[in-house]
């Protein structure tokens, strides 16, 4: 028995509100929610004791269908912001089918997007209004708001790639950490990473 296919879906990025119009999935990412993320404990906490308790980024979706050949497009939105010198960023993942690749475009802000391969390879890409990054397969990704303004991305990935956030806090964190550095941002070694490990 055959289903019918699923309807076109008009969809309206806006950045200014931080919203997919005509999407049908959204989560969001307290400050609370993201324990381990930074290296500065102490300045962690601070920022946790007076925190107004308003989302650090969301997502919101489209995935209209799934299975083979079915995409998930959709908006990320981070706020900018610092804990200790590290900027704002997502918890980042690497795609459950590790094949999957990943498109991400600049709406608005200025951002840096954290790639690591499992191998050892790191690259750090600007990402901002009107510019792409491709994320081929096999690479750890994290966007990172290096700016003064909310960070917007537009994304699209296959539906079935699924995300493995784990891969990030059993390697202790990405091997490069995104530092503030005068009036702009650079990479440093990150210590504490011990190595990307599968499930």
């Amino acid at each position: 028995m055959s289903s019918l296919p699923a309807a076109p879906v008009r969809l309206e990025p806006l950045a200014d509100e931080g919203v997919l119009r005509g999407g049908d999935g959204r989560y969001e990412k307290f400050l609370g929610d993201l324990a381990g993320l930074y290296r500065d404990e102490a300045a962690y906490r601070a920022a946790l004791a007076a925190d107004a308790g308003a989302p650090v980024y969301w997502v919101e979706t489209s995935t209209p269908e799934h299975g083979d050949g079915a995409l998930t497009v959709g908006i990320s939105v981070l706020e900018p912001g610092t804990i200790g010198d590290e900027f704002y960023m997502t918890r980042g993942h690497l795609h459950r089918l590790a094949d999957r690749a990943e498109l991400y475009y600049g709406l608005s802000g200025r951002g840096v997007m954290l790639l690591e391969s499992l191998d050892g390879e790191s690259r750090a890409v600007e990402i901002g209004p009107g510019t792409a990054v491709h994320v081929p397969g096999h690479w750890v990704h994290r966007s990172v708001n290096v700016g003064e303004e909310r960070l917007a991305t537009l994304f699209c990935y296959p539906a079935d790639a699924g995300q493995d956030y784990e891969i990030i806090a059993r390697a202790g964190g990405m091997r490069r950490l995104v530092v503030r550095d005068g009036d702009g941002w650079t990479t440093r070694p990150n210590p504490d990473h011990t190595g990307y490990r599968r499930d």
